[in-house]
């Protein structure tokens, strides 16, 4: 029989993946004697484990659970913490970064996670162009990024980039060694990654199956600290349809499920004394992506006839039970960037018609993709349908899977006219929410709306080369005028993180920046 050199964990991941395909019904594992286990139900498909091949904070929890960075936000406001570096000494021109990272880190198969993994991973992100590439592509080309020695590594931007730091935050490290010695055709490991984990964090891969999700348990090698009732065992479930997570919430069967609920469904869950709430203040505007690169939709007119087609007073306050604010532009309301006397559309039936009379292309049936299992999505895109039809437009209304909507994105032709969404925080500044969003450099990396304004791309990436914040302020500012202007997009609201919880759990700590997904600082009662 030939020697099996398959490195420890991708034996174990491969076999533990492999045995759940074709099941049906979620993952049942005996409980070990006193061992915390956290069940989470997701109302988004976790379909692929490779950290970067996407980047979406529906499946959020793969990377923030199981992978480590060099940086890390927590807290709210969101902070940006050093986790893998110790520190970073800054060039005074603001183009080399030099990390010295924390000794002793440990992979999840035991070998050290030096420099050399760092770089590699920097690499495999603008080699594969998916996932945060559009967040480094412009600053960081291949071959710049060195190891210096085992703790020290070395990036050289092409220019100053004020957000480096914090985009940092998207650059997982994975394990060099066992994702080459998976590799196929030049693949960078793609194929093997996206069912199998090669990381260092908090938490380990047990089982996975993307039709039911994946189980982790806790990495007892972590560098960091575990609090004395952190979770042993972690079940993250799909599971798409509302009524079932809340059902499985006031149950006791899950620990806890989307903090984005519709009013009705967090009145069902406090009605039966089984859930407790976390309630905080959110960067995560809800807005309608315009595809502008379809006829009529790349007519002005077109598209701020469909701003003023929905009833934002109607969505806010009547669907979602007044537990947001309006927000009129992109950028959240309570972020630097966001102009506070800016102006932006109401619901007007008469001026919609107006505008639709200006447009020069002949009218045809429009189409939102509605994300399936989101309510909000769903019935966003019911109420802009219900305005358009007493303007006397037609629009059709397809429920799709996150997971399928997501890679039409990327390409004009596939891609629905209008996705109803949110703009989750990624990183806390203005350029989450503007330059990654609606600069042309972005078309197919962040830029799925495919807008192009000449005037927006000088003022994004002049703002990216200036490191004082008031002097940046004004530039965000004007796009955002510009935005609204252009009916770039339909801006609907800015949310409140209502996150349900189970009695059990405690020392929940909300991050706008990943939904309090990162559960290392949850404790429960055993």
């Amino acid at each position: 029989m030939p020697q099996d050199t398959t490195p420890a964990i991708a034996r174990r991941t491969l076999l533990a993946g492999s045995a759940l395909l074709g099941m049906a019904s979620p993952f049942h594992v005996a409980r070990a004697a006193g061992r915390t286990r956290y069940i989470t139900a997701n109302n988004n498909p976790y379909d692929i484990l490779d950290p970067h091949q996407v980047f979406d904070i529906g499946r959020i929890a793969i990377r923030l659970n199981m992978y480590d960075a060099l940086v890390r936000w927590v807290d709210n406001p969101a902070k940006l913490d050093m986790w893998l570096a110790e520190k970073v000494d800054i060039s005074a021109d603001g183009l080399v970064y030099t990390f010295t990272l924390h000794p002793n880190v440990k992979f999840h198969d035991g070998s050290a996670l030096t420099a050399t993994d760092v770089v590699w991973s920097m690499e495999r992100i603008l080699a594969i162009k998916k996932g945060a590439y559009g967040l480094f592509s412009d600053v960081v080309k291949p071959g710049s990024t060195k190891a210096l020695d085992a703790t020290h590594v070395q990036f050289t931007l092409t220019k100053p980039f004020a957000v480096f730091m914090a985009v940092l935050s998207e650059l997982w490290v994975v394990n060099s060694k066992v994702v080459k010695a998976n590799e196929k055709n030049g693949d960078w490991g793609a194929e093997w990654l996206t069912r199998n984990e090669a990381g260092s964090g908090g938490y380990r891969l047990k089982r996975f199956d993307p039709a039911i999700g994946f189980q982790a348990e806790r990495f007892p090698g972590h560098f960091k600290p575990f609090g004395p009732g952190a979770i042993d065992d972690a079940d993250f479930r799909v599971s798409m349809e509302t009524a079932t997570r809340v059902l499985g919430m006031i149950k006791g069967e899950f620990q806890t499920t989307d903090g984005y609920m519709p009013a009705e469904q967090v009145e069902r869950m406090k009605a039966s004394g089984n859930v407790w709430f976390k309630e905080a203040e959110s960067i995560r505007t809800f807005y309608f992506i315009m595809n502008h690169s379809k006829t009529p939709m790349n007519d002005v007119n077109l598209r701020r006839a469909l701003c003023c087609m929905f009833d934002y007073d109607g969505f806010n306050n009547n669907i979602l039970g007044g537990t947001v604010v309006r927000n009129p532009g992109i950028i959240p309301n309570p972020m630097w960037g966001a102009p506070k006397d800016l102006k932006g559309y109401s619901y007007d039936i008469d001026k919609a018609k107006w505008y639709l009379s200006q447009v020069k292309e002949k009218l045809r049936p429009l189409q939102i993709g509605a994300m399936a299992g989101y309510p909000q999505s769903e019935q966003g895109a019911q109420m802009l349908q219900a305005g358009a039809a007493k303007a006397g437009l037609e629009i059709k209304v397809v429920a799709e899977p996150y997971t399928t909507i997501a890679p039409k994105l990327d390409d004009p032709d596939r891609a629905h006219d209008l996705v109803p969404l949110w703009r989750s925080a990624y990183f806390a500044d203005p350029h989450n929410w503007t330059g990654y969003l609606f600069n042309s450099k972005n078309f197919k990396a962040g830029n799925a709306s495919f807008y192009k304004n000449a005037r927006v791309d000088e003022l994004t990436e002049q703002a990216l080369v200036v490191t004082d914040q008031e002097k940046r302020r004004p530039l965000y500012e004007e796009v955002s005028r510009i935005l609204v202007d252009e009916a770039a997009g339909l801006f609907v609201n800015n949310t409140k993180f209502y996150g349900p919880y189970a009695k059990s759990v405690k020392s929940v700590r909300f991050c706008p920046i990943g939904d309090t997904q990162d559960i290392r600082w949850i404790e429960m009662n055993a």
